[in-house]
């Protein structure tokens, strides 16, 4: 068991690395100049391992998204139990989404830059799109339990829909613009007020 979880473990590492790199080329290089064996070459594995992992270069950021999502998720799990759902998910986007260090504020530049070039790329928004209804499945499970039940109800699915269109709102918006990561006007201060937008929502 322990040498399987190390094994697990070193391939995700494997994987967040050349993700990494893939995302540095491509704000250095530009998507389309970017190879995938210039990723492979740059996060000093051979190509084979690189398409082990990923079938498209597109497909390689997909780590830095599901890395945002996994924040947001463990905030959403962390949320006092005495929360109501729309208290819990602002104190979780507060949480998950503050720049209050240099790899926050890194992390959150690579977002915004690959965020842009998806508007040029189908492959590109592709990936961000699986990585948001990954999160949207990852969030209903969250609220399920929260709320204690037992299955899936539509009310729920929709109070997970709801509240990750609204994120995923609130970070493409911040995205598209140039406010800074942090602060008033900052990822964690928009996600907010587009929560915020949903007041009237009835929420489980």
């Amino acid at each position: 068991m322990a040498a399987s979880s190390l094994t697990e473990r070193r391939k995700n590492e494997t994987r967040l690395d050349i993700a990494r790199t893939a995302a540095s080329l491509f704000v250095a290089d530009g998507l389309r100049a970017t190879r995938a064996e210039d990723i492979a070459r740059a996060a000093g594995v051979a190509p084979r391992t690189f398409y082990r992992y990923f079938a498209t270069k597109e497909e390689a950021v997909a780590p830095l998204f599901a890395a945002g999502a996994q924040q947001w998720a463990e905030a959403v799990r962390r949320a006092p139990e005495g929360l109501s759902v729309p208290q819990a998910l602002r104190h979780a986007v507060t949480d998950a989404l503050a720049a209050d260090d240099a790899a926050a504020v890194a992390s959150l530049d690579w977002v915004r830059s690959l965020l842009r070039m998806a508007g040029e790329s189908p492959a590109l928004r592709a990936v961000w799109a699986d990585a948001c209804h990954a999160s949207e499945e990852t969030l209903l499970a969250l609220l399920m339990e929260r709320v204690s039940a037992a299955e899936p109800s539509p009310e729920l699915r929709l109070a997970a829909g709801v509240a990750s269109a609204a994120v995923r709102v609130a970070v493409e918006s911040w995205a598209a613009g140039d406010a800074p990561a942090g602060g008033a006007g900052g990822l964690a201060a928009l996600a907010v007020r587009c929560l915020g937008a949903l007041d009237g929502f009835p929420w489980p």
